[in-house]
């Protein structure tokens, strides 16, 4: 990971994606002027074309080849990619084709939510967890047919592979992970329903969690699933096959309070890497300003840390956010008795105000002052972690 100074200029690609897209990512590009103005950082900012849907309709792709050199020309200047969400094949495409085979998703449960969320708050105390979602291979990189049987009516088939260099890959980021943390390892299977994919799995894992001194179980995604609603607080890292990782993703939505307030960042074994949300383009929120930003803005807290090692302007970022909700500021989705609600563009408004004011009242990145240490950080490097 490189330490840059705040006075190094961040190359940021942006693609605004679509439904909800557009307003989350402007919400994000408000805290970035903030975090310009008290001296944390200086951004470089590229407006890449239109992704998912809309860029299908446009020209026949959801990842077109123009975007394709756009986000190319990113990463070759030393750029990260921060995106809003897009449908279609764009981000399966965009993984395959650049080899994002990594994907990093924190789920972090903030207490200063209080009682916004379906689940009661002594429940989720102390709920940290990484899950690490394999990119490149499996179910969603697969090969599909549709025709019709002999006998009538419509077929579908579809097929899907793991190598044994696919499995290790993701396997050895998950147990350096481990390593940082509390040394257990969740590998998350199907024993019945893939058996094959299931044993090359367990046989990864468990033969490089051995090497590593880690503690290493499997469990089936369907108990996993139970699990992380259950009891959170047992799983530490958890690592996946696409299909199952998306599943849980999407269910530790439920821990932090909102589907909105998940994010993720997708690495290659080079220096390539994306940040995005882990939700879709929410197309009936689009254009309404009822869309939660707080996902978004933490995925740009992501891509500072683990892309730039910006640390104190990630941190801000993230106190900003805690302090936004502990004046008992709510969007629409996360209303409780006696909350102040804001629309996606107030939300975001409020976060960049107060990351000038953390700035200020600390001397944060206003008097050149740094906060942050690398021991303190969450995750390794992405890079140390995929190369």
């Amino acid at each position: 990971m490189p330490r840059l100074t705040a006075d190094a200029v961040c190359l940021i690609g942006v693609l605004e994606g679509e439904g909800c897209g557009p307003e989350v990512i402007s919400a994000c590009l408000r805290v970035m002027d903030a975090l310009e103005a008290v001296g944390l950082c200086k951004f470089q900012t590229r407006r890449g074309g239109p992704i998912g849907l809309a860029a299908e309709q446009q020209h026949g792709t959801a990842f077109t080849a123009e975007v394709m050199e756009f986000c190319r020309d990113v990463f070759a200047n030393g750029g990260a990619l921060l995106h809003g969400a897009g449908g279609g094949r764009f981000v399966y495409d965009l993984r395959r084709h650049f080899d994002l085979f990594c994907k990093i998703c924190p789920v972090r449960v903030c207490e200063e939510l209080g009682n916004a969320g379906r689940l009661k708050p002594e429940h989720l105390a102390g709920v940290d967890i990484v899950i690490v979602r394999e990119n490149c291979a499996g179910v969603y990189q697969g090969r599909w047919s549709e025709g019709v049987a002999s006998k009538g009516g419509r077929t579908a088939e579809h097929s899907f592979s793991y190598s044994e260099q696919e499995v290790r890959r993701i396997v050895e980021v998950a147990v350096r992970i481990s390593q940082r943390r509390r040394g257990e390892l969740t590998v998350v299977v199907k024993e019945g329903g893939v058996p094959a994919i299931t044993k090359l799995w367990r046989d990864c894992a468990l033969d490089i969690a051995a090497a590593a001194g880690i503690k290493a179980r499997m469990m089936n995604v369907d108990y996993a699933a139970y699990g992380l609603l259950q009891h959170a607080r047992q799983f530490d890292v958890v690592v996946a096959p696409n299909l199952f990782g998306d599943v849980l993703v999407d269910i530790s939505g439920v821990l932090l309070g909102s589907r909105a307030l998940g994010y993720s960042g997708n690495f290659s074994s080079g220096t390539a890497a994306v940040y995005q949300t882990n939700h879709g383009a929410a197309y009936d929120l689009g254009g309404q300003g009822k869309a939660n930003p707080a996902g978004q803005i933490f995925s740009l807290a992501m891509l500072l840390r683990e892309s730039f090692g910006l640390l104190d302007a990630a941190e801000v970022i993230e106190r900003a956010v805690r302090a936004i909700w502990r004046q008992g500021w709510r969007t629409a989705e996360l209303e409780e008795p006696g909350c102040r609600l804001a629309g996606t563009r107030e939300m975001g408004e409020l976060v960049a105000d107060a990351v000038m004011a953390i700035a200020h009242e600390t001397g944060i990145g206003v008097t050149g002052n740094s906060h942050a240490d690398a021991d303190d950080l969450h995750e390794t490097s992405p890079h140390e972690r995929a190369g």
